[in-house]
Order: structure tokens, then sequence, then C-alpha cells
């Protein structure tokens, strides 16, 4: 069983920067990819950001292109999500995912394990 667990959320004004992190641990931990996701109030979640976790190709949302970076540090089964330029409309419960096989990296469905989220609030 992989457990993640996500950290760096917060309350923030518009414009800052925030940098959530995820950590697996539990069995051997070696996905095809890492995502984030993100689920505001009211809608359906949706994709943010996702990285291979071999060779690191990178893919983002359109929403977020240009203003967050998604990384891993692969010794220490850990990824991140880098976010500038807030914005108010970024609000979320942010949730990484970990997906053990290269179904795309856009659907939700594609992901084996989630963790619990954290929350980002971003002030107007």
């Amino acid at each position: 069983q992989v457990q993640l667990v996500e950290s760096g959320g917060g309350l923030v004004q518009a414009g800052v920067s925030l940098r959530l992190s995820c950590v697996a641990s539990g069995r051997t931990f070696s996905p095809y990819r890492m995502g984030w996701f993100r689920q505001a109030p009211g809608k359906d979640r949706e994709f943010v950001a996702a990285i291979n976790w071999n060779g690191g190709t990178t893919y983002y949302a359109g929403s977020v292109s240009g203003r967050f970076t998604i990384s891993r540090d692969n010794a220490k089964n850990a990824v991140y999500l880098q976010m500038n330029s807030l914005k108010p409309e970024d609000t979320a419960v942010y949730t990484c995912a970990a997906a053990l096989d290269s179904r795309g990296p856009i659907s939700e469905n594609s992901y084996d394990y989630w963790g619990q989220g954290t929350q980002v609030t971003v002030s107007s």
C-alpha cells in the first residue's frame, strides 16, 4: 500500500507564491507518473499538473501553465507544486496522486493512489 501526504497549503493573498509538497511512503514506490489535482467548492475535481517519474516529462492545465511548476525528487519519493502569481480562482483543495502505468495524465481515472489533500485559499 502507498500513502501520499500533502503539505504546504495555506491562506495567502493574490500574487504571492506557495509550494506544495507530496511525500509517498509505504511499499516500494515506483510510480509511472505523479499528478496534482484540485477541487474548488461546488466544482468537479480538475487536473492541474503531472510529471513522469522517470524522464520528468511534465503536463499542465492551461489555466496554470506558466505560473505553476511541478517537479519531483525521486530519492525522497516526493513531488512538488510551485505555484506563483496565485489568483483567487486557484482556491481549492489540492491533492496529489500516483499512477502506476502510462494511462493519460489528465484523467483522474488514470491514478491509483490519492492523498488527503491540502487547502489553498487565495484572497483578493
